[in-house]
Protein backbone atom coordinates (compact mmCIF):
# COMPACT_ATOMS: atom_id res chain seq x y z
CA UNK A 1 0.00 0.00 0.00
CA UNK A 2 1.53 3.90 -1.18
CA UNK A 3 2.28 5.91 1.84
CA UNK A 4 -0.17 8.96 2.25
CA UNK A 5 0.10 12.13 0.21
CA UNK A 6 1.19 14.10 2.79
CA UNK A 7 3.57 11.81 4.22
CA UNK A 8 5.49 12.15 0.94
CA UNK A 9 5.31 15.78 0.61
CA UNK A 10 5.96 16.69 4.24
CA UNK A 11 9.57 14.41 3.97
CA UNK A 12 12.53 16.15 4.07
CA UNK A 13 14.19 15.90 0.73
CA UNK A 14 17.88 15.79 2.10
CA UNK A 15 20.67 14.19 0.52
CA UNK A 16 21.99 11.67 2.93
CA UNK A 17 25.82 11.98 3.41
CA UNK A 18 27.72 9.16 1.78
CA UNK A 19 28.89 6.25 3.74
CA UNK A 20 32.80 6.89 5.55
CA UNK A 21 33.63 4.05 3.51
CA UNK A 22 32.52 5.19 0.32
CA UNK A 23 33.47 9.22 0.56
CA UNK A 24 37.28 7.87 1.91
CA UNK A 25 37.06 5.29 -1.23
CA UNK A 26 36.18 8.79 -4.10
CA UNK A 27 38.21 10.66 -2.00
CA UNK A 28 41.64 8.23 -2.56
CA UNK A 29 40.93 8.25 -6.29
CA UNK A 30 40.49 12.47 -6.17
CA UNK A 31 43.47 14.04 -7.44
CA UNK A 32 42.89 17.42 -5.84
CA UNK A 33 42.28 16.35 -2.31
CA UNK A 34 44.97 13.75 -2.27
CA UNK A 35 47.62 16.08 -3.41
CA UNK A 36 45.75 18.94 -1.19
CA UNK A 37 45.68 16.57 2.03
CA UNK A 38 49.28 15.72 1.54
CA UNK A 39 50.87 19.44 1.21
CA UNK A 40 48.48 20.23 3.77
CA UNK A 41 49.48 17.73 6.19
CA UNK A 42 53.49 18.72 5.35
CA UNK A 43 53.14 22.43 6.53
CA UNK A 44 50.90 20.69 9.69
CA UNK A 45 53.59 18.32 10.77
CA UNK A 46 56.60 21.28 10.34
CA UNK A 47 54.83 23.76 12.55
CA UNK A 48 53.80 20.61 14.71
CA UNK A 49 57.45 19.02 14.91
CA UNK A 50 58.44 22.78 15.61
CA UNK A 51 57.02 22.82 18.92
CA UNK A 52 59.31 19.77 20.19
CA UNK A 53 62.80 19.64 17.64
CA UNK A 54 64.24 22.01 15.22
CA UNK A 55 67.53 21.67 14.05
CA UNK A 56 69.20 24.94 15.40
CA UNK A 57 67.88 27.28 17.90
CA UNK A 58 65.38 30.00 15.75
CA UNK A 59 65.98 32.91 17.99
CA UNK A 60 69.70 33.03 18.56
CA UNK A 61 71.71 35.01 16.19
CA UNK A 62 75.36 34.08 15.49
CA UNK A 63 76.80 37.20 13.49
CA UNK A 64 79.68 34.40 12.63
CA UNK A 65 78.01 32.16 11.02
CA UNK A 66 75.56 34.72 8.45
CA UNK A 67 74.42 33.63 5.06
CA UNK A 68 76.07 30.43 4.85
CA UNK A 69 75.37 28.11 1.90
CA UNK A 70 73.76 25.01 2.32
CA UNK A 71 75.79 22.71 4.14
CA UNK A 72 75.36 19.62 6.80
CA UNK A 73 74.80 21.35 9.37
CA UNK A 74 72.77 24.25 7.77
CA UNK A 75 70.88 22.05 4.82
CA UNK A 76 69.42 25.45 4.12
CA UNK A 77 72.28 27.67 4.98
CA UNK A 78 71.34 30.73 7.29
CA UNK A 79 70.40 34.35 6.94
CA UNK A 80 71.84 37.55 7.73
CA UNK A 81 72.00 37.09 11.41
CA UNK A 82 73.28 33.78 10.97
CA UNK A 83 69.75 32.16 12.00
CA UNK A 84 69.48 28.61 10.48
CA UNK A 85 66.61 28.99 7.47
CA UNK A 86 65.49 25.18 8.03
CA UNK A 87 64.49 25.77 11.69
CA UNK A 88 62.88 29.82 11.04
CA UNK A 89 61.08 27.11 8.43
CA UNK A 90 59.85 25.64 10.60
CA UNK A 91 58.61 27.77 13.72
CA UNK A 92 57.29 30.07 10.61
CA UNK A 93 54.62 27.33 10.20
CA UNK A 94 54.09 26.89 13.63
CA UNK A 95 53.28 31.05 14.09
CA UNK A 96 51.45 31.10 10.52
CA UNK A 97 49.11 28.34 11.56
CA UNK A 98 48.42 30.06 14.55
CA UNK A 99 47.21 33.23 13.12
CA UNK A 100 45.07 31.26 10.26
CA UNK A 101 43.35 28.85 13.04
CA UNK A 102 42.34 31.99 15.69
CA UNK A 103 41.70 34.34 12.50
CA UNK A 104 39.31 32.18 10.99
CA UNK A 105 37.86 30.73 14.10
CA UNK A 106 36.92 34.23 14.92
CA UNK A 107 35.52 34.84 11.26
CA UNK A 108 33.47 31.30 11.24
CA UNK A 109 32.44 32.17 14.68
CA UNK A 110 30.73 35.75 13.99
CA UNK A 111 29.70 35.01 10.34
CA UNK A 112 27.86 31.96 10.64
CA UNK A 113 26.05 33.39 13.58
CA UNK A 114 25.09 36.65 12.05
CA UNK A 115 24.49 34.76 8.74
CA UNK A 116 21.79 32.63 10.38
CA UNK A 117 20.05 35.12 12.16
CA UNK A 118 19.96 37.46 9.22
CA UNK A 119 18.38 34.10 7.27
CA UNK A 120 16.03 33.06 10.14
CA UNK A 121 14.77 36.62 11.02
CA UNK A 122 14.43 38.82 7.96
CA UNK A 123 12.80 42.24 8.01
CA UNK A 124 14.82 44.96 9.92
CA UNK A 125 17.37 42.29 11.46
CA UNK A 126 18.51 41.09 7.84
CA UNK A 127 18.71 44.56 6.55
CA UNK A 128 21.47 45.90 9.79
CA UNK A 129 23.36 42.96 9.43
CA UNK A 130 23.79 43.12 6.06
CA UNK A 131 24.70 46.51 6.56
CA UNK A 132 27.26 45.79 8.78
CA UNK A 133 28.56 43.56 6.94
CA UNK A 134 29.16 45.79 4.24
CA UNK A 135 30.35 48.23 6.45
CA UNK A 136 33.14 46.16 7.57
CA UNK A 137 33.86 44.38 3.81
CA UNK A 138 35.10 48.43 3.40
CA UNK A 139 38.14 47.76 5.75
CA UNK A 140 40.50 45.09 4.41
CA UNK A 141 43.15 43.12 6.50
CA UNK A 142 46.12 45.26 5.76
CA UNK A 143 43.53 48.69 6.73
CA UNK A 144 42.18 47.22 9.74
CA UNK A 145 45.99 46.04 10.94
CA UNK A 146 46.97 49.45 10.30
CA UNK A 147 44.17 51.09 12.37
CA UNK A 148 45.22 48.79 15.14
CA UNK A 149 48.49 49.09 15.44
CA UNK A 150 48.24 52.84 15.69
CA UNK A 151 45.88 52.43 18.49
CA UNK A 152 47.75 48.99 20.69
CA UNK A 153 50.68 48.58 18.46
CA UNK A 154 51.64 46.01 16.10
CA UNK A 155 51.92 42.26 17.21
CA UNK A 156 50.55 38.51 16.35
CA UNK A 157 47.14 39.54 18.02
CA UNK A 158 47.07 42.83 15.69
CA UNK A 159 47.06 40.49 12.85
CA UNK A 160 44.67 37.89 14.16
CA UNK A 161 42.18 40.44 14.71
CA UNK A 162 42.33 42.17 11.49
CA UNK A 163 42.33 39.21 9.57
CA UNK A 164 39.19 37.98 11.97
CA UNK A 165 37.65 41.31 10.95
CA UNK A 166 38.27 40.94 7.64
CA UNK A 167 36.94 37.26 7.31
CA UNK A 168 33.19 37.83 9.45
CA UNK A 169 31.58 40.01 6.21
CA UNK A 170 32.43 37.16 3.34
CA UNK A 171 30.83 34.55 5.69
CA UNK A 172 28.03 35.98 6.40
CA UNK A 173 27.58 36.44 2.92
CA UNK A 174 27.44 32.73 2.45
CA UNK A 175 25.76 31.72 5.13
CA UNK A 176 23.05 34.15 4.38
CA UNK A 177 22.41 33.13 0.73
CA UNK A 178 23.03 29.00 1.19
CA UNK A 179 20.82 29.22 4.47
CA UNK A 180 17.83 31.09 2.07
CA UNK A 181 17.96 28.19 0.09
CA UNK A 182 17.39 25.70 2.72
CA UNK A 183 14.66 27.69 4.25
CA UNK A 184 12.49 27.72 0.94
CA UNK A 185 13.15 24.00 0.98
CA UNK A 186 9.68 21.42 1.20
CA UNK A 187 10.80 19.98 4.32
CA UNK A 188 11.71 23.14 6.25
CA UNK A 189 8.15 24.47 5.06
CA UNK A 190 6.78 21.18 6.73
CA UNK A 191 8.71 21.81 9.97
CA UNK A 192 7.35 25.21 10.13
CA UNK A 193 4.01 23.84 9.64
CA UNK A 194 4.66 21.44 12.78
CA UNK A 195 5.29 23.64 14.74
CA UNK A 196 8.70 24.20 15.06
CA UNK A 197 10.80 27.74 16.30
CA UNK A 198 12.67 29.18 13.83
CA UNK A 199 16.22 28.68 16.23
CA UNK A 200 15.29 25.02 16.35
CA UNK A 201 14.62 24.66 12.61
CA UNK A 202 17.95 26.81 12.28
CA UNK A 203 19.68 23.97 14.46
CA UNK A 204 18.70 20.81 13.40
CA UNK A 205 17.75 21.61 9.18
CA UNK A 206 19.20 24.81 8.49
CA UNK A 207 22.80 24.72 9.69
CA UNK A 208 23.80 20.71 8.93
CA UNK A 209 22.06 21.21 5.21
CA UNK A 210 24.90 23.87 5.00
CA UNK A 211 27.77 22.66 6.87
CA UNK A 212 29.76 21.24 4.03
CA UNK A 213 29.96 24.27 2.16
CA UNK A 214 30.74 26.12 5.01
CA UNK A 215 33.94 22.89 5.25
CA UNK A 216 34.68 23.79 2.20
CA UNK A 217 34.89 28.35 2.57
CA UNK A 218 36.63 27.53 5.81
CA UNK A 219 39.45 26.21 3.82
CA UNK A 220 39.69 28.61 1.43
CA UNK A 221 39.62 31.32 4.47
CA UNK A 222 42.54 29.91 5.80
CA UNK A 223 44.35 29.72 2.45
CA UNK A 224 43.25 33.83 2.44
CA UNK A 225 44.24 34.10 5.95
CA UNK A 226 47.85 32.61 5.64
CA UNK A 227 48.30 35.21 2.61
CA UNK A 228 47.32 38.07 4.60
CA UNK A 229 49.49 37.29 7.51
CA UNK A 230 52.16 36.82 5.64
CA UNK A 231 51.48 40.15 4.01
CA UNK A 232 51.09 42.12 7.45
CA UNK A 233 54.38 40.58 8.83
CA UNK A 234 56.38 41.48 5.67
CA UNK A 235 55.22 44.85 6.41
CA UNK A 236 56.29 45.09 9.73
CA UNK A 237 52.70 45.10 11.57
CA UNK A 238 51.97 41.42 12.23
CA UNK A 239 54.23 38.77 14.10
CA UNK A 240 57.29 40.66 15.48
CA UNK A 241 60.94 39.46 15.98
CA UNK A 242 62.23 37.72 17.52
CA UNK A 243 59.35 35.35 16.81
CA UNK A 244 59.71 33.71 13.23
CA UNK A 245 57.52 34.22 10.69
CA UNK A 246 57.65 33.48 6.45
CA UNK A 247 56.37 37.06 5.60
CA UNK A 248 59.06 38.28 8.12
CA UNK A 249 61.35 36.34 6.63
CA UNK A 250 60.66 37.75 3.13
CA UNK A 251 61.45 41.46 4.60
CA UNK A 252 64.55 40.36 5.72
CA UNK A 253 65.63 39.03 2.53
CA UNK A 254 64.64 41.69 0.37
CA UNK A 255 67.65 44.03 0.94
CA UNK A 256 70.17 40.97 -0.06
CA UNK A 257 67.78 39.65 -3.36
CA UNK A 258 70.67 40.48 -5.30
CA UNK A 259 73.77 38.68 -2.86
CA UNK A 260 71.53 35.79 -1.58
CA UNK A 261 68.45 35.19 -3.59
CA UNK A 262 67.66 32.01 -2.15
CA UNK A 263 66.15 33.68 1.43
CA UNK A 264 63.71 35.03 -0.24
CA UNK A 265 62.84 31.79 -2.28
CA UNK A 266 62.32 29.28 0.39
CA UNK A 267 59.40 31.29 2.77
CA UNK A 268 58.17 32.42 -0.55
CA UNK A 269 57.80 28.71 -1.98
CA UNK A 270 56.37 27.64 1.80
CA UNK A 271 53.76 30.35 1.53
CA UNK A 272 52.74 29.10 -2.06
CA UNK A 273 53.10 25.04 -0.49
CA UNK A 274 50.32 26.16 2.18
CA UNK A 275 47.99 28.33 -0.24
CA UNK A 276 48.25 25.27 -2.90
CA UNK A 277 47.74 22.71 -0.61
CA UNK A 278 44.73 24.26 1.09
CA UNK A 279 43.00 25.29 -2.46
CA UNK A 280 43.12 21.98 -3.52
CA UNK A 281 41.82 20.71 -0.48
CA UNK A 282 38.88 23.07 -0.85
CA UNK A 283 38.37 21.98 -4.39
CA UNK A 284 38.41 18.50 -3.57
CA UNK A 285 35.91 18.80 -0.69
CA UNK A 286 33.62 20.85 -2.57
CA UNK A 287 33.19 17.88 -5.39
CA UNK A 288 33.57 15.02 -2.30
CA UNK A 289 30.72 16.74 -0.60
CA UNK A 290 28.54 17.73 -3.21
CA UNK A 291 25.21 14.86 -3.14
CA UNK A 292 24.66 15.51 -6.81
CA UNK A 293 28.46 15.20 -7.97
CA UNK A 294 28.52 12.06 -5.81
CA UNK A 295 25.60 10.39 -7.55
CA UNK A 296 27.18 11.10 -11.08
CA UNK A 297 30.33 9.12 -9.57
Amino acid sequence: MSAPLTTLVDAPVVARPLPARTFWRRALRHRSFVLGSALSLLVLASALLSLVWTPWSPYEIDIASKLRPPSAAHWLGTDVFGRDIVSLLLAGARSTIMVGVIAVSIGLTFGVCLGLIASARRGWTEEIIMRFSDFTFAFPAVLSAIMLAAVVGPGMVTSIVAIGIFQIPTLIRLTRGSANAIWAREFVLAARAAGKGRFRITVEHVLPNIMSILIVQATIQFALAILAEAALSYLGLGTQPPQPSWGRMLNDAQSLLFQSPMLAVYPGAAIAIAVLGLNLLGDGLRDLLDPRLARER
